[in-house]
């Protein structure tokens, strides 16, 4: 099957040479250079992904993610920043992207990255099963099925939403799927790499500080102050969600 990527990027070379590497890889390229032609493709063109620059003229990459969320539009968007401070990697996530890729980057990560996104959006075969237990074929997409509660977190798969308590809360795609997976398996620790696999379907190695962003942000919408946290470190393991 072959995908549709939006790639908006001012930097000519960076663009030229990111186009060639993702249509020699199979995928349908529309290539642009700023933030108003990227709304505009994307309106016209209905990508299957979103390859967006933070750093453009006029109308910058989070301000389209921006726009597009506003209108509803879930197109999966993989933002490229030369900004590596967790500040900035919040504002994009906030902004309503599902994951981002730090400049200097190899082509193989965008590439894994964007592998990961479609996944988590096109129906495979088999998929409406139940979720198993972590290790025994977990699968986000599938987990997106019935209500799971976990202390005071009610989360409705098929319609995306989750509260806490009685406030609701807005959570990107990625957010949700992370909260989905902690509630479905509260008490029980997560490490790393399981979750890396089940989100992402790519371990993007110790090194990587993709999910500790993730998790800070989450935290951050879940537990407000004057609340019991529910997601706790696990130092040197993962990530649980638990009532203490």
């Amino acid at each position: 099957m072959t995908h549709s990527v939006l790639l908006a990027e001012d930097d000519r070379p960076i663009r030229a040479a990111l186009e060639r590497a993702l249509t020699l890889e199979g995928y349908q390229v529309t290539a642009v250079a700023d933030g108003i032609q990227a709304l505009a493709a994307a309106h016209r063109e209905r990508p299957d992904v979103i390859l967006l620059d933070v750093m453009m003229p006029g109308i910058d990459g989070l301000q389209v993610c921006q726009v597009l969320r506003a209108e509803q539009d879930r197109t999966p968007i993989l933002m490229l920043t030369a900004r590596v401070e967790t500040a900035d990697r919040i504002a994009g996530l906030d902004a309503g992207a599902d994951d981002y890729v730090v400049k200097p980057f190899e082509v193989e990560e965008v590439f894994a990255r964007l592998r990961a996104l479609l996944r988590r959006t096109t129906p495979a075969a088999g998929d409406g099963a139940g979720p198993g237990e972590p290790g025994e074929g977990y699968d986000a997409r599938a987990a997106g099925s019935g209500v799971v509660e976990a202390a005071d977190l009610r989360i409705d798969g098929p319609s995306r939403r989750a509260w806490r308590g009685a406030r609701e809360l807005e959570l990107t795609r990625t957010e949700f799927e992370l909260l989905e997976l902690l509630a479905r398996n509260a008490g029980i620790v997560l490490d790393h790499p399981t979750i890396y696999d089940r989100i992402w379907g790519y371990d993007f190695g110790p090194g990587s500080k993709n999910l500790a962003v993730y998790v800070g942000y989450l935290r951050r919408k879940v537990d407000v102050p004057g609340s019991h946290p529910l997601i706790h470190t696990v130092r040197g393991v993962g990530y649980v969600l638990r009532e203490d």
